[in-house]
């Protein structure tokens, strides 16, 4: 404990005496207003861009009020947000037909920093950037991809947060409330001049949840400041800490609780979910002259998570018997699951802390190799982690509260996990005339160790490392040949390291394979498309895409992870906005904005016994479409109405139809929900009035079987009111 604290100093002091060193050798250098500032993962010139990718800039948030990440991502192609709660606390993003379970397969960032539980160890989203401290969101697809990682099987996304006032005294304050007992406060104060500044983000959001008794309650405070140094270099510091306390229960209903009732939580009143999170992000920028850039980051973050529940397996009695209705985990004789006899019960607690550090290094240059003139990047990132499982499970009803739980009950699982990881990568854009060629390379060598200290119930003394390292090439093209036009193509190796927490077999775990229960997976993606606005009034991009997995790994059951071997998933997307106001030169705007994706192709090529070839992959829609249409007023109105539209789903790869009794096999059905906001600010003013609604039709609708049959948000309309100084 002792040494990676000492690391974590270290890293941390490391990056201090780079941006100490770098001031004393420039302190006499001018400083200027227009300072450099912490751009995304995507490049200045996007017309380079050698794939898909999406942005959601600050108007676009503004007049469109989503919720939280999960209504803002919905517009974009490719892109399968799965609504299992309610505004956004564990979000589920797949993209491109890969499983969206707590986002574990699409690489979530924060300025270009990974926000996930364990990025190596345990990529779940438990946590994601609120919305209302995003001023940018962008969705990278293609061969963009191996400047970050470690997932690079699927897409990334990255929200970039406000930046750190210029100009004196700015910020805002808005109130929300809604139905659901739904209220947000968020306040957002700043000051900088030309030496730098500083800025304060704080956020409260509370609720009911989509089920009975899954109410909310959530903190966020962001400290961000800035110090311009010199002329050409500037610190940032950025100081985080979130909380979620919540009754939200990851166990489902079995099929007849659900007919019975959708939006019941028999445990959900003592069911719990807490989240505290903690992260600190430091970046160094320096223009060492105006073709060369050095960017230095260092983060570290310590989180802890822990969730109680009562019922283990939904719609199964203690036996083992499947009957539709659930029962208490470790009760006997108490019969169906009830509010009432839930108080009689005790249950299973599952305290998990993370942290991870970790220092990048990353060069930005501009040369002429053999006489071609070109955009580099280098960079390095050393990145350590270690997460600590453990798990109490006890009948006594005093079993609800930790503190006894861990002095008095049954003390069942106690896993440790240290991952070191070092990652190199290159990449560089030769400018041809209208054409740019972009090859690049990333590198990860990874090393873990797993130590289990304590696995269903027995003391135990097992310990392996293993390590892996896999290189990761990418090439990408693009030609602009036609004004306002980019026509793209690229191909490279995605990655996704083992999960250790997945990766034991606890039947044998003095077995030689006692870690080796699923392999890393790789995969060959390719696109082709091209995006546009050549004509006047309309922008529209398409995709084809295609991603061949060499080794798949899915869920076989809930928690039970399986490598399924070879995928092909291939499929088209499509992206448009048309707005008449700027075609027929008019302040009264009409426009009409959409998306679809088609993934005509999910299916299993091989497996280790040919039960699953053929097959649809699970959570994998075949269309996902959304369309919206608005109108913008020239006195400041904003307002538009929608419909999302989901294709049924497959939850196993057996492509089970006939529900069980449990409720964790059958299909999805199809289902499309209505939406709806506006926003009016008036011109000249200050304040924006604002009313979103979500599912106005309030349909009844499945989109989880994982756990057990869970209900999607119910309809659920807010309203609001910012001041902005």
């Amino acid at each position: 404990m002792i040494k990676n604290l000492n690391r974590k100093k270290s890293a941390i002091a490391v990056a201090i005496a780079c941006s100490v060193m770098v001031t004393f050798a420039h302190a006499d250098e001018s400083i200027k207003l227009d300072k450099v500032e912490v751009a995304g993962i995507l490049p200045e010139k996007l017309e380079t861009v050698p794939g898909s990718y999406a942005v959601i800039d600050q108007d676009e948030l503004d007049v469109s009020r989503p919720f939280s990440v999960q209504e803002a991502l919905n517009n974009v192609p490719g892109v399968h947000v799965v609504g299992e709660n309610s505004f956004g606390l564990g979000v589920n993003i797949g993209v491109r037909g890969l499983d969206p379970r707590r986002t574990s397969r699409t690489l979530l960032l924060e300025d270009g920093m990974p926000v996930h539980l364990g990025p190596y160890g345990d990529p779940s989203a438990h946590f994601t950037t609120p919305i209302e401290r995003v001023q940018r969101i962008e969705v990278v697809k293609g061969s963009g991809q191996i400047l970050y990682g470690p997932q690079t099987v699927g897409g990334m996304i990255n929200f970039v947060t406000k930046p750190v006032p210029k100009n004196g005294v700015e910020g805002s304050v808005s109130a929300m409330a809604g139905n659901n007992d739904f209220t947000g406060l968020h306040a957002n104060v700043g000051y900088g001049g030309e030496r730098g500044g500083i800025m304060i983000d704080a956020i409260q959001k509370k609720g009911d949840g989509i089920r009975d008794n899954h109410d909310f309650d959530m903190q966020d405070i962001m400290l961000k400041g800035q110090l311009n140094l010199t002329d050409s270099q500037t610190l940032i510091a950025k100081v985080g800490y979130y909380e979620e306390d919540s009754h939200v229960s990851e166990t489902g209903l079995g099929a007849l609780e659900y007919a019975q009732d959708k939006y019941q939580a028999p445990t959900g009143k003592n069911d719990q979910f807490k989240y505290e999170r903690k992260s600190l992000h430091l970046t160094h920028l320096f223009d060492i002259n105006d073709k060369t850039k050095l960017t230095t980051n260092a983060y570290y973050v310590d989180a802890f998570r822990t969730s109680f529940r009562q019922i283990n397996a939904p719609g199964t009695l203690n036996n083992g018997t499947q009957t539709g209705f659930s029962v208490m985990d470790r009760c006997q004789g108490l019969g169906v699951a009830t509010e009432a006899n839930a108080e009689q019960c005790g249950g299973r607690h599952r305290p998990r802390s993370y942290d991870y550090w970790g220092i990048e290094p990353r060069l930005d240059f501009k040369h002429s190799l053999f006489g071609v003139d070109s955009d580099a990047v280098v960079g390095f990132r050393y990145h350590e982690e270690g997460n600590k499982r453990q798990q109490f499970r006890d009948g006594n009803p005093l079993a609800q509260n930790l503190n006894w739980a861990k002095a008095n009950g049954s003390f069942r699982e106690d896993i440790r996990i240290d991952i070191e990881a070092k990652s190199y990568y290159a990449q560089n854009t030769f400018y041809l005339g209208d054409w740019t060629l972009t090859p690049g390379v990333r590198v990860e060598d990874v090393r873990k160790t797993i130590n289990v200290l304590q696995a269903e119930g027995d003391p135990q003394g097992f310990k392996k490392s293993y390590s892996q390292t896999v290189t990761l090439p990418g090439l990408g093209a693009t030609w602009n040949g036609i004004a306002n036009t980019t026509v793209f193509a690229g191909i490279h190796r995605g990655f996704a390291p083992p999960r250790p927490s997945r990766d034991i077999n606890f039947d044998d775990l003095a077995g030689l394979d006692a870690i080796s229960a699923t392999r890393a997976e790789e995969s060959t993606n390719t696109e082709i498309g091209v995006r546009s606005n050549y004509f006047k009034g309309v922008a529209f991009e398409a995709a084809l895409f295609n991603i061949d997995f060499d080794e798949i790994v899915i869920q076989q059951t809930a928690g039970n992870f399986v490598n399924a071997g070879e995928l092909q998933n291939t499929g088209i997307e499509l992206g448009a906005r048309v707005d008449f106001g700027a075609i027929y030169n008019t302040p009264h705007n009409f426009y009409v904005m959409g998306n679809y994706t088609n993934l005509f192709k999910a299916k299993f090529k091989k497996d280790t016994n040919e039960s699953t070839k053929g097959n649809r992959l699970p959570y994998a829609p075949r269309d996902i479409a959304s369309v919206n249409f608005g109108y913008q007023h020239p006195i400041g109105l904003d307002a538009r109405i929608g419909v999302d539209y989901v294709s049924q789903q497959y939850v196993d790869a057996d492509n089970t139809t006939v529900e069980s009794l449990d409720g964790q096999e059958g299909r999805i059905p199809a289902y499309t929900l209505l939406n709806a906001s506006v926003n009016f600010r008036p011109v000249g003013s200050k304040v924006s009035y604002f009313m979103s609604g979500h599912n106005l039709a309030d349909k009844e609708y499945l989109v989880s079987r994982v756990d057990g049959k869970v209900a999607g948000r119910q309809r659920q309309v807010f309203a609001g009111i910012r001041y902005d100084f």
